[in-house]
């Protein structure tokens, strides 16, 4: 089978992982800083499966992280108030 590569590039990435209790759930992510995604960062959710390319204004629009990570909105808020401090 002949492939068509849109793009095939390797990429130096900066990896953190994070693990924090709120209120209502626990969070485990990992958030991967790359020049491909101009400024934003890919947010993985290791317990449910979800990841997402999140910059700041991403975070503020309403229902956005509800959507992304299939959360209620106490969870989103949970997680928006640290994605607010990590992308600030």
């Amino acid at each position: 089978m002949e492939r068509f590569y849109l793009y095939d590039d390797v990429e130096d990435t900066k990896t953190r992982f994070v693990s924090f209790t709120g209120e209502t759930q626990r969070y485990d992510l990992a958030i991967l800083q790359s020049t491909r995604f101009f400024g934003k960062v890919l947010v993985m959710d290791i317990q449910f499966n979800r990841m997402a390319i999140i910059g700041a204004d991403d975070v503020e629009e309403e229902g956005y992280l509800e959507h992304a990570f299939n959360r209620n909105p106490e969870e989103a808020e949970e997680l928006r108030e640290y994605l607010r401090e990590l992308l600030n």
